[in-house]
């Protein structure tokens, strides 16, 4: 079987966004913890989606939106996910719910980890996601990273220490071993399945 692959999908798209910090950094630990892997930093900057618009999901018909259909070649190639989640008024970002709206078949049968970031560390987000993640078919893992409160200030710009995440690392190492094991086990789990 060949090696997993996996995307660290950041789910903001604002100039302003936090998210590749973290996203860098999960993708560092994945490659250290797991170097079968083949991990791919996958950035929805790059994928200019537009509005979900198709007489239905790719599930009953083929997207027609060239955009869609690229981005969903994109998703199919890989065997699991990383969401490095923002929480916006207590959910995902609308960039990444346009974005899972966009594909579907890509999505089944595969298995999902989580990395959120905020006050309360997108807990409520993840937890949003988890629930469109059963809907699209996938597996998530139970443990998450979550970097909140003093955490979260410490290594966000607005917090004003900009430290580097490895600062936190005595806090959120234990989590991000945790959830990328699970995800290493579910990937492999249904990437089996599906072969």
């Amino acid at each position: 079987m060949s090696n997993p692959r996996i995307a660290v999908i950041i789910s903001s798209t604002r100039d302003s966004r936090f998210g590749d910090t973290p996203a860098k950094w999960i993708l560092a630990k994945a490659q250290e913890l797991h170097p079968d892997w083949d991990v791919e930093l996958v950035d929805l900057k790059d994928y200019d989606l537009p509005l979900f618009n198709e007489m239905a999901s790719n599930a009953w018909m083929p997207s027609s939106d060239p955009k869609a259909v690229a981005w969903q070649k994109k998703v199919g190639e890989f065997d699991g996910y990383i969401f490095v989640l923002a929480e916006y008024n207590r959910s995902i970002t609308g960039a990444l719910k346009n974005a899972l709206d966009q594909a579907y078949v890509e999505w089944n049968r595969k298995a999902f980890g989580i990395v959120g970031y905020g006050a309360l560390g997108a807990a409520r987000a993840a937890e949003h996601m988890r629930t469109i993640g059963v809907e699209l078919q996938m597996a998530s893992t139970r443990a998450a990273v979550h970097i909140a409160g003093a955490d979260f200030f410490a290594v966000h710009p607005l917090g004003q220490q900009n430290k580097p995440m490895t600062d936190i690392e005595a806090t959120i190492g234990d989590s991000a071993k945790a959830m990328l094991g699970e995800l290493d086990w579910w990937t492999r789990a249904t990437k089996a399945a599906r072969g």
